[in-house]
């Protein structure tokens, strides 16, 4: 697993490449007569004193704009349409990239991804774009036990990318056996420095009442372990990960309930009318499950009536 960062990412937007795909997108000549408008005459003027400078802009998406996401896009997705191997996938979000490669063994797979990273470095290169080494990191996924070569040296810019255990992608912490120890360790923490800092306005006979921690709860708390929680909910299954997950709800518990410590998990759920966050991340888990299959009928549906 490769992430790349991309140097300057919207601000490098190169103009003819955009207008290029449009061209390729076969994009109605008024929006695209539009388009190239759009992008015509722009000057970035930097002033200090009495000196002026300006200076004429070829590439970038107009800080604030509305349409500045989507002329990335467009721009971003002839990305996708190298010819990648069949081991090979890759994934973006806005200008987070992720590149994906298996192998039967760690050479086979550390060949692939230099070979897409080739591919992946000439398309950038006509595209006017860079890719920062610095912040570029790879992770070998592995659950093997045999002994064999962990160490990868993969090349972008002719520079050897740092290898990590660890890649944090669009919030989620992922790490190189997929156990998500280390994302269920940071929503503790995260967590854990919430409820102790409302720790000191929630007191027994005095402070916040039980609707507005029941809020907080709601609004801060629950959205920060339930994020993701599709992707990660097998890591409920191991026992200790799952114990932390429990022991956060109990905190916020106790002061919802001002109970004893000694109450039991399930008495206080009881009491504060919480669903247990195991049944919580189940839940959340189910209801993408089903939105996701939902999508797929209408998009099935949709392609039908395409062909009528």
């Amino acid at each position: 697993m490769t992430s790349l960062d991309v140097q300057g990412a919207f601000n490098s937007a190169w103009w003819p490449s955009v207008l290029k795909a449009l061209k390729e997108a076969e994009c109605p000549i008024n929006l695209y007569r539009l388009s190239q408008g759009y992008f015509s005459q722009r000057k970035a003027v930097i002033t200090t004193n009495s000196i002026s400078i300006d200076r004429e802009v070829t590439k970038g998406c107009p800080q604030g704009s509305c349409s500045g996401p989507s002329f990335w896009n467009i721009m971003y997705n002839s990305l996708f349409q190298l010819e990648f191997t069949r081991q090979t996938k890759v994934i973006a979000f806005a200008d987070d990239l992720v590149i994906l490669t298996k192998g039967d063994t760690t050479a086979e797979a550390e060949n692939y991804m230099n070979l897409e990273l080739q591919k992946i470095s000439n398309w950038a290169q006509n595209n006017k774009l860079k890719f920062n080494e610095n912040k570029s990191k790879t992770m070998l996924l592995s659950r093997r036990r045999r002994k064999e070569r962990k160490e990868v040296e993969l090349y972008v810019n002719n520079r050897i990318i740092e290898q990590v255990n660890t890649i944090k992608y669009l919030g989620i912490i992922l790490d190189n056996k997929l156990t998500f120890r280390e994302h269920v360790n940071c929503m503790e923490e995260k967590c854990s420095k919430l409820i102790f800092s409302l720790s000191r306005s929630a007191k027994i006979s005095w402070g916040l009442k039980h609707k507005a921690l029941k809020t907080i709860y709601a609004g801060g708390t629950l959205p920060l372990i339930l994020y993701g929680a599709p992707v990660w909910k097998g890591a409920m299954d191991i026992k200790c990960y799952k114990t932390k997950l429990i022991i956060i709800q109990r905190l916020i518990n106790i002061r919802i309930a001002r109970a004893y410590r000694t109450v039991s998990n399930e008495a206080l759920c009881v009491m504060t009318g919480l669903i247990p966050i195991n049944l919580k991340i189940e839940e959340a888990a189910r209801y993408y499950e089903r939105a996701k299959r939902q999508e797929n009928l209408m998009d099935r549906e949709m392609e039908m009536k395409h062909c009528v």
